[in-house]
């Protein structure tokens, strides 16, 4: 079923900026094809056409219109974590986005105006509720292909679309969203402590591949630099589903080397190269 999307007056636009020198490697068959232009230690920008480009932060307006069902912000005890889900591995054709945020009221012809605008096409959408919340779900495509997305550059931008389409409409849940310092207007009140919250194994998933199992601290990015950690050892991702939930990131990939699941001393090779990334402190360039 094809859900027809509305023209709303101000959408959301994401611009995303991406400023490397191309990285040339072997090209083998998997899920994220794209060569990577972003430097895994600089952030993606993603810049809203509502606000100046001037400025070196963002600041989502909060007014009465973004207020939450009942007009005024609750308190922070009734505010659900949000949570975004990107599954490839639910539907052949399409890449599968899943927004849950409690019984909140949401943005959905914002939201499909937004991801049209990353030049996508939303061939399927429907919203449930169940005990843990309300639940988006949408399936979307490629509108130059229609096929499924398979950069994760793309992937990370419609994560980030989606996080900051949720904060436009309720501003108050960014102090439960890693990503509420960047475009929110509360920072979380807690902060994670990368070492406890970093996590990397590697399971047995089939003769010809294997399960990587990633959790780490959210920010924008993360999804970009996992998987080209991933692919500069020669590791190819064949699909995945990558889980936002409040502060921290979630990432599931089934990786191969050379069509054959990997072996011990490559486990441990890409355990350990991702722990020291995920883990290392960073630098603000202006210190230098």
């Amino acid at each position: 079923m094809v859900m027809a999307m509305g023209s709303l007056g101000n959408v959301v636009g994401i611009q995303c900026t991406v400023a490397a020198t191309l990285k040339q490697g072997t090209s083998r068959p998997c899920l994220f094809r794209s060569s990577f232009a972003l430097d895994p230690v600089q952030p993606l920008c993603i810049i809203s056409k509502r606000f100046s480009s001037s400025g070196s932060s963002l600041m989502v307006r909060a007014s009465s219109g973004t207020a939450v069902e009942d007009g005024s912000l609750q308190g922070s005890d009734s505010i659900p974590t949000p949570t975004v889900i990107i599954d490839q591995d639910a539907d052949p054709d399409a890449t599968v986005v899943e927004i849950t945020f409690g019984d909140r009221l949401g943005a959905l012809l914002d939201t499909m105006n937004a991801l049209k605008n990353l030049g996508l096409n939303v061939v399927k959408a429907n919203v449930y509720l169940d005990s843990s919340g309300k639940h988006t779900r949408f399936a979307i495509t490629k509108a130059s292909t229609g096929r499924k997305v398979d950069d994760p550059e793309l992937l990370e931008a419609i994560r980030l679309t989606i996080i900051n389409n949720l904060l436009e409409y309720h501003p108050e849940s960014s102090a439960r969203l890693a990503m509420g310092s960047t475009f929110g207007v509360m920072e979380p009140a807690e902060q994670v402590d990368v070492d406890i919250a970093t996590h990397v194994h590697v399971y047995e998933d089939s003769p010809d591949r294997s399960l990587l199992v990633v959790e780490a601290a959210d920010r924008p990015g993360l999804l970009v630099d996992l998987v080209k950690i991933i692919t500069d050892v020669n590791i190819a991702v064949e699909s995945g589903e990558y889980d936002t939930v409040g502060l921290l990131a979630k990432a599931k990939f089934h990786v191969n080397y050379k069509g054959k699941a990997l072996r011990k001393p490559l486990q441990q090779v890409i355990e350990n190269s991702l722990r020291y990334y995920l883990r290392r402190p960073t630098t603000e360039d202006s210190s230098f």
